[in-house]
């Protein structure tokens, strides 16, 4: 925020207003990484650094749609097997840690948005409460899909 020179409410507006007029294979497309995942001793699972290369060669595979994913309440992840992860340590179960998306703590960190939605007044765009309002949807959705499936 404090490096934007003006209001963000209309500075998001912008970026809707290109998004909704341009051609959107032009578009960039835009990936989300988590490195920080904790098992249950709270060690990070993923190796490190020198790793992350293996999560770019997915992203550049899905981009030139070579690379499968799976649809979640937050996007697409790689499928099991989609990682290049030869060579590395992760254990079956570290592995679906990482591919799997926590309902529970995504709901809690959705919980936040509002009160950050809030500071940006009558300014910010309908399409961002209506993005946060179907994300608070395919949350519940997955999560009482679960609860139905145990």
């Amino acid at each position: 925020l404090p490096f934007c020179g003006y209001h963000m409410g209309d500075y998001f507006a912008h970026w809707l207003k290109i998004g909704a007029t341009s051609d959107a294979a032009k578009l960039p497309k835009i990936f989300f990484v988590n490195w920080f995942r904790k098992d249950e001793r709270g060690k990070f699972v993923w190796p490190g650094f020198g790793d992350n290369s293996r999560v770019l060669k997915w992203i550049v595979e899905r981009l030139e749609s070579r690379a499968d994913a799976v649809d979640t309440p937050i996007g697409r992840l790689p499928v099991k097997g989609g990682l290049d992860t030869s060579g590395l340590d992760l254990t079956d179960d570290q592995l679906a840690l990482l591919l799997t998306v926590d309902t529970d703590v995504w709901a809690e960190e959705a919980s936040l948005i509002p009160a950050h939605y809030a500071a940006f007044g009558d300014r910010l765009p309908r399409e961002l409460t209506l993005q946060y309002e179907a994300l608070v949807a395919r949350l519940h959705a997955a999560d009482a899909s679960r609860v139905a499936a145990e």
